[in-house]
């Protein structure tokens, strides 16, 4: 019989992309573009892939949920972007949300934790 996979943590997601280098996190930095954390350089959708994401749901607060994305910009620079969603996002107004949609997504298997 197969046992199921434990359930990872947000915290133990961390750890575990940081012990792989991933620990520099993608961040808004306007309306229409983020920045790698120690970059300059100013990234738009088109010049990020999502290479996995993570939901996780608190289990006594519905409000306690959040959604980690593993990022890779066009140079292979990889981030990690981090949101509470619902009514407590870390973002305010619809720019973020309108960014996430128009990142593309390609699923690496490379990156499953879970």
């Amino acid at each position: 019989m197969n046992q199921p996979k434990p359930m990872v943590t947000l915290s133990q997601l961390m750890a575990k992309l940081a012990k792989r280098g991933i620990h520099r996190e993608f961040r808004m930095c306007d309306k229409y573009f983020m920045k790698l954390q120690d970059r300059d350089r100013k990234y738009s959708p088109q010049d990020l892939k999502i290479i996995k994401s993570y939901r996780f749901e608190g289990d006594s607060n519905p409000d306690d949920n959040a959604v980690l994305y593993v990022v890779a910009d066009d140079e292979r620079n990889l981030g990690i972007i981090i949101d509470s969603y619902g009514m407590n996002s870390n973002y305010e107004g619809e720019s973020f949300d309108t960014f996430i949609r128009e990142i593309p997504i390609k699923e690496e298997e490379d990156f499953s934790y879970e």
